[in-house]
């Protein structure tokens, strides 16, 4: 028995030695992969330059704002974990964009204080887009506690940091599920908010503080609050990759995917029974090029002194049914559904009154055809079979 303790000893040692050098080896990449330009150029403020920091910009929205920003000419700086983002997303703006000055990326934790100090320290910041957050209702309700520290408590260090270092415009990544479940529809930015579950609750508090802040700070602050949010990079150079633990807690969009190919067996379908014309729950979906175009509007528009909310979304909802229809015809393929109960914290009809994004920032969702944002997804997952970890040249 001694002799067989010593070996599964031995062999738990081994295999946690190897881990701590993977992982030391995978940090060593990232700090020298962080920064392929010159440093030098992000910390000086440069007349007609306006750089800006991206929290999150490694994950599905974060990255998109990123590539949008980068060719309109701003100078990006992304920050991120990689807890849900991917150093693949990363990598492909990299070699878009390999101009010295143009982006570099941190890897770091928002809930590290004196990391995020650090990296305002040495950064000369014009603006913040805040994307990093968990983000998945379902797991929010299962680990509230998470998501208030992740979300609410890592918000109040970035705007800390902003206000030692005198970064004062913001735009804010919200989400109508701050509204929790409205009587009346569609939502408007005056509709009250009262959040079920902890994701949403996060989201407010975070509001809140902003708000709260931008009171005596003089900030430009623009908070855009959106719905669901589908579809890829036109060109094909990015889209969503969630890590594989998380696929059962992801967006309809992944998971019709995954059932198209093969990934799992079949969509499951969670709540029959809500008050809605086919009984499944209706959402507004945004596609993702246009959530992108919404904040870089509100960060040309973004005025000291000022906040700015808005809501972003089509202005019309869609049924899951309907969206799992629209999902089948996308990829051509005859997808199994199992229905099953409701999942908690979840509600039955949620879209959006667009008009005040259109009357105060000229925007307007343009990529609103359900059918062509899918068939847009599934052209880079299905050369993506692997997320960004293995990209394929060729369509299955």
């Amino acid at each position: 028995m001694d002799i067989m303790d010593s070996r599964r000893r031995s062999k738990i040692s081994g295999k946690f030695m190897l881990t701590v050098g993977v992982a030391t080896l995978c940090i060593i990449y990232l700090k020298s992969s962080s920064n392929p330009s010159s440093p030098v150029q992000f910390t000086v403020h440069e007349p007609g330059v306006t750089h800006v920091l991206v929290t999150g910009g490694a994950g599905y929205i974060g990255s998109h704002a990123s590539l949008r920003l980068l060719k309109e000419s701003y100078r990006v700086t992304i920050v991120d974990n990689l807890s849900r983002g991917n150093l693949g997303a990363v990598k492909i703006l990299q070699e878009l964009f390999p101009e010295p000055g143009r982006l570099q990326f941190i890897y770091a934790d928002l809930g590290d204080s004196k990391a995020v100090n650090k990296i305002f320290a040495e950064n000369a910041f014009d603006a913040v887009m805040h994307f990093a957050a968990v983000a998945y209702v379902g797991e929010s309700t299962a680990e509230p506690l998470r998501y208030y520290h992740n979300i609410t408590s890592n918000t109040l260090v970035v705007l800390e940091a902003m206000a030692s270092h005198g970064v004062k415009t913001l735009i804010y990544s919200s989400t109508c599920a701050t509204y929790g479940e409205p009587k009346v529809m569609p939502i408007t930015e005056e509709t009250p908010q009262v959040p079920i579950n902890p994701y949403g609750k996060a989201k407010k508090m975070s509001e809140d503080i902003i708000l709260d802040f931008s009171k005596t700070s003089k900030m430009a602050v623009m908070i855009l609050r959106y719905f669901n949010v589908i579809g890829s990079d036109p060109e094909g150079r990015l889209g969503e990759a969630p890590p594989p633990e998380l696929r059962e807690q992801g967006r309809i969009s992944g998971a019709c995917f995954d059932a198209a190919r093969g990934i799992i067996p079949g969509l499951k379908i969670r709540g029959t029974d809500y008050s809605t014309a086919d009984g499944t729950c209706v959402r507004d979906y945004i596609d993702v090029t246009d959530l992108v175009d919404a904040h870089v509007k509100a960060l040309a528009r973004a005025t000291p002194g000022k906040v700015g909310i808005y809501n972003v979304g089509t202005g019309k909802g869609s049924s899951v049914k309907e969206f799992v229809e629209a999902c089948k015809k996308a990829t051509g393929v005859p997808i199994k559904i199992e229905y099953l109960s409701r999942r908690p914290g979840d509600y039955a009809e949620v879209y959006s009154d667009p008009s005040k994004i259109k009357r105060e920032l000229n925007w307007v969702a343009r990529y609103t055809n359900l059918d062509k944002s899918l068939k847009t997804a599934w052209i880079w997952q299905k050369s993506h079979r692997n997320g960004y970890g293995n990209p394929r040249k060729s369509v299955l």
